[in-house]
């Protein structure tokens, strides 16, 4: 079977610890998250970096294990800088 392409202006995120998903959708940079467990969509969005985004993001849910943001995939080493 062929593999599902991800959108290309996929934004998504999974968090370190599913605990830290907020229960309701939280806007934040004009993107609004929805989380289901770990793993958090977003639709809308400011315009910025994909770096910059996920470090928007760590302060408010904490620490991510993947983050995508307008389909820009942040590396291993992106990510960890994000959560330092």
């Amino acid at each position: 079977a062929p593999a599902m392409a991800q959108s290309p202006a996929a934004t998504s995120l999974t968090l370190a610890d599913a605990a830290d998903a907020p229960s309701r959708p939280l806007i934040l940079d004009g993107a609004r998250w929805s989380c289901e467990g770990a793993v958090c969509t977003a639709s809308g969005g400011s315009e910025q970096p994909a770096t910059r985004a996920c470090r928007r993001v760590v302060q408010r849910l904490g620490p991510v294990t993947a983050f995508s943001w307008k389909g820009v995939a942040l590396t291993e080493e992106q990510i960890a800088a994000c959560n330092a």
